[in-house]
């Protein structure tokens, strides 16, 4: 994995290149910064232009009071109307180039921030695919899209409206002081008389405000992560006629963003009226000084106008820099997730030498494999001392009650998840020693609720082989018995699948990806019952089109019919984690063992 902008550059090597997260919620968190800097790097000259179109605002900004002061002095007061024509058109330039390069900065940063935008979600979501299963199984959907759309537009709102802008503000500040100082310093010791009332005003605000805005990003992650779940589970919430404990749910995450959001507003609204209010009492002593110096010949009336200009544009940047707090304070709150996610490890990752896994003839070896979710010590044990060999071509199937580590041990063949102890071997190869693409492509997954994406019938048949032709989409369908029905919906193979695949049975699915299994012509099959709850007829032509997909291929079924596998190769019964019996289905009937209680009881509660 790297970068798009950084050739060799992952995103985990780049954030800890500029240290880890930050958590203590600064204004300015140089982690985090520096963090994302690591996505402006590519677009400097860009940026440089946009500083560089910034100097020069910020010298126009400067020169429109001096020019007027030099207009009142020099040319109204004697009645120089050539003069003051000159510099008139001095004026109209400057405002011209003001206003041309102003807009030429924004249009930059706005482009950079885009970019840098679409920068950041792709390495989120190339992370997010590197996770492993067990990250995705403990995070909630919604939380993850918010940290993928809200937080990013967060730091994307820095970018485009605060980065430069902090720094021009901060240089229009300095050279108002250095200008006002110049032309008067005694009244500009007076105008500045309001700046303690203005840095303590800012200190409180600040003091508040780092809490407050961590907690709109939390708070927003939990409305959309609870939004996401209501609507997944609709038809269960109607079902039960659950819609006002669920909208209870809901408003009560919606309240609390309310108030982080009111909270964090309500400082802002706060702060920016003290900010103006102070801004009108330094006009007022430039007036009240300024017009008595003026009559005392201390000043001259173009320095009391300049003053004024000045005053109103040194309070402008204060407010300006008040309002990139606020930005900045969200973007750090953001960006402090967004690194908590790039700099989420990689429990699976292809080891250093890794290499490519060769073609498979599909032997599959657990050498005494133990496995639990979580490596600390007072976790449970999920497998323990797993023994097994499945030779190639054979059907092996894994039965056990609900919970006995039936699923963990397929999802170990195909390394979804890392073994605590011992190893798993296919063809001789440590699944850990081989990269994951060559060793995962060379399966195939049919799962026991299918999952289809929104597009065509073909784009999902073709999923795993996109560059598959019309003859063999075609091919995989009629091997899956799934042409004749493809063939009667409107559109065929181009009818258009709609979110969750409502517009098709659970048997249709089923169908679909039994095809997508066998289009990439998988050499290990696993098979989750992809016959639960579907109805007969089309469980006889799921069971037909499994029977010809496991044709000459190891497979690994996941049973929950036992009356499915009576003709695997071996049947494996796992209970707390172990194999307690194996063998063939009328060896283990006759063993009088847990496969045949399992048995008998679906026999006798079908028999019912």
């Amino acid at each position: 994995m790297s970068f798009s902008f950084s050739p060799g550059m992952g995103p985990r090597g780049a954030i800890h290149q500029f240290g880890g997260e930050g958590k203590d919620g600064r204004f300015f968190n140089k982690s985090v910064v520096t963090g994302m800097l690591a996505f402006v790097r590519p677009y400097w000259r860009r940026m440089s232009i946009a500083a560089i179109l910034m100097l020069i605002t910020t010298g126009l900004t400067l020169l429109i009071p001096i020019l007027m002061q030099v207009a009142i002095d020099e040319h109204i007061t004697i009645g120089d109307n050539d003069g003051l024509a000159r510099i008139a058109l001095w004026l109209g330039a400057a405002f011209l180039g003001l206003y041309g390069t102003t807009a030429v900065q924004q249009y930059t940063l706005a482009w950079v921030g885009q970019r840098v935008l679409t920068n950041i979600r792709e390495a989120m979501f190339r992370h997010l695919q590197a996770l492993p299963l067990s990250y995705h199984n403990r995070t909630i959907v919604g939380v993850t899209v918010s940290r993928v759309i809200n937080d990013v537009a967060a730091i994307n709102d820095l970018l485009t409206q605060g980065l430069l802008s902090l720094i021009g503000d901060l240089l229009v500040l300095i050279g108002i002081i250095i200008v006002m100082l110049s032309m008067s310093t005694k009244l500009a010791l007076f105008t500045f008389t309001v700046l303690p009332l203005m840095v303590l005003a800012t200190l409180l605000f600040s003091a508040r405000a780092k809490s407050a805005f961590r907690e709109t990003r939390s708070s927003v992650a939990a409305v959309v992560g609870r939004l996401a779940e209501n609507i997944d589970g609709m038809r269960i919430i109607q079902a039960f006629a659950q819609e006002d404990a669920a909208r209870d749910r809901f408003e009560a995450v919606n309240r609390e963003n309310w108030a982080a959001n009111n909270k964090a507003m309500a400082l802002s609204f706060i702060f920016l009226p003290s900010i103006e209010f102070l801004g009108v009492l330094a006009m007022a002593i430039v007036l009240w000084f300024g017009g008595r110096f003026v009559a005392a010949d201390e000043v001259t009336l173009g320095v009391l106008v300049a003053f004024l200009a000045y005053v109103t544009r040194f309070f402008q940047p204060i407010q300006e820099l008040s309002r990139i707090y606020t930005t900045m304070q969200s973007a750090m709150a953001g960006g402090e997730q967004v690194l908590r996610l790039l700099n989420t490890d990689l429990t699976i990752a292809d080891a250093p030498d890794a290499t490519g896994m060769p073609p498979i003839t599909g032997q599959v070896h657990f050498d005494h494999v133990s496995f639990r979710y979580d490596d600390e010590d007072e976790s449970p044990w999920v497998l323990r001392d797993i023994v097994l060999t499945i030779e190639p071509g054979q059907t092996i199937a894994l039965v056990g009650p609900t919970g006995a580590g039936k699923t963990t041990i397929a999802s170990l063949i195909p390394r979804f998840y890392e073994v605590t102890e011992g190893a798993v071997f296919i063809d001789g190869h440590d699944v850990r020693t081989v990269t994951q693409a060559s060793l995962r492509g060379q399966f195939g997954l049919v799962p026991q609720d299918p999952f289809l994406f929104a597009g065509t019938v073909a784009d999902n048949i073709r999923f795993g082989l996109p560059s598959a032709s019309p003859e063999e989409i075609v091919a995989a369908a009629k091997m899956a018995n799934a042409h004749d029905f493809i063939q009667a919906m409107p559109d065929g193979y181009d009818t258009k699948i709609l979110e969750g695949a409502v517009n098709l049975s659970v048997g249709q699915r089923q169908l679909l990806c039994i095809a997508r299994a066998a289009i990439v012509e998988p050499r290990i099959l696993i098979l989750d019952e992809a016959t639960a709850s579907i109805d007969t007829v089309t469980e006889v032509l799921i069971q037909e089109a499994l029977e010809r997909l496991m044709s000459n291929r190891t497979a690994v079924v996941i049973a929950h019919r036992l009356s499915t596998i009576r003709h695997a190769d071996r049947i494996c019964v796992i209970q707390d984690g172990r194999i307690v019996e194996q063998g063939s289905h009328d060896q283990l009937l006759t063993q009088s063992g847990l496969y045949n209680e399992l048995y008998q009881r679906q026999f006798l509660d079908g028999a019912n």
